[in-house]
């Protein structure tokens, strides 16, 4: 073991560059937009732009929170069907337990797309 190494050291170089290719980006916007943008404030800059029309009306719109349902469980079986890629690649190598580990989680998928069915999560309204 060498004089003055420390296991943390790996550590704190690692969080360091973190930090730094995190916040450096921000600072270079930050210098550019100091250095290059112009200052110029006015009723045109500073209107709300869409379109190249004027904005009516009040931005808050309200959505049904049946699309954020929709949404969430729909990517919730999205996420979990790729856990089935890694076991179809590597099915005839693996052992029976793996085989019931991955039957008791297709049948929590079913039983969880049941459920949502049931609740009428997935009824378009």
């Amino acid at each position: 073991m060498a004089i003055g190494y420390s296991p943390y050291l790996l550590i704190a170089v690692f969080l360091a560059a973190a930090i730094i290719f995190a916040l450096l980006p921000l600072l270079m916007a930050y210098v550019w937009a100091r250095l290059v943008s112009p200052r110029k404030p006015g009723y045109d800059k500073n209107s709300i732009y869409e379109c190249g029309l004027e904005s009516k009306g009040d931005a808050w719109v309200r959505f049904k929170s049946e699309y954020y349902l929709y949404g969430i469980i729909f990517l919730i079986f999205d996420v979990e069907t790729i856990f089935l890629l890694p076991f179809a690649v590597a099915f005839t190598g693996l052992p029976f337990g793996a085989f019931l580990a991955m039957l008791v989680f297709l049948l929590l998928l079913v039983e969880g797309l049941a459920w949502a069915w049931q609740k009428g999560v997935l009824t378009w309204q």
